[in-house]
């Protein structure tokens, strides 16, 4: 049986003694502090720097939006949404150390056990600056209650065809 109101796990990643790698963690707190997002069955989850903990959290979401800072070859503060299979096939794209766990193995992880949500979401924010600092950049601050937006219309629009369907 479907509920009304599924939960969805909104995931802020990134590490908050980096300038702008924080950005995820930051959007992450301003969905939470949004009115809405109680009613939208949104569940915030600061993700900080990942790990496999992470696995379990993201195994139990009957949907999951996932918000981190990203390379998107665009100016400082874009903000790029990908879904389903384009999420995937973003995230399989990007270059990375080969020692790191990144988002896209712990998807594989959630796959061999069958639990990847159908609906997810990266919402990704283009960072103008990562280095030691705790304040983010202008242009990347200034993204952050647009991604906050993003997400909540994001989770809005996945309710509304279970909400219909529940009437």
């Amino acid at each position: 049986m479907t509920r009304r109101n599924p939960t969805t796990l909104v995931l802020g990643l990134g590490n908050i003694l980096l300038t702008d790698e924080q950005v995820g963690v930051r959007v992450a707190e301003a969905v939470a502090a949004a009115p809405e997002a109680a009613g939208l069955g949104i569940r915030t989850l600061d993700g900080g720097t990942m790990g496999l903990t992470l696995l379990v959290e993201m195994e139990n979401a009957e949907a999951m939006v996932i918000i981190d800072a990203a390379s998107l070859d665009a100016e400082a503060g874009t903000i790029r949404l990908f879904e389903g299979g384009e999420m995937d096939r973003f995230l399989r794209t990007r270059g990375r150390n080969p020692h790191d766990i990144g988002l896209d193995d712990m998807l594989d992880g959630l796959r061999l056990r069958e639990a990847v949500p159908e609906r997810r979401a990266l919402v990704g924010i283009q960072p103008a600056h990562i280095g030691v600092g705790e304040a983010m950049t202008a242009e990347v601050a200034a993204a952050v209650p647009r991604a906050a937006r993003a997400v909540l219309d994001l989770v809005a629009r996945w309710q509304a065809p279970l909400q219909a369907s529940n009437k």
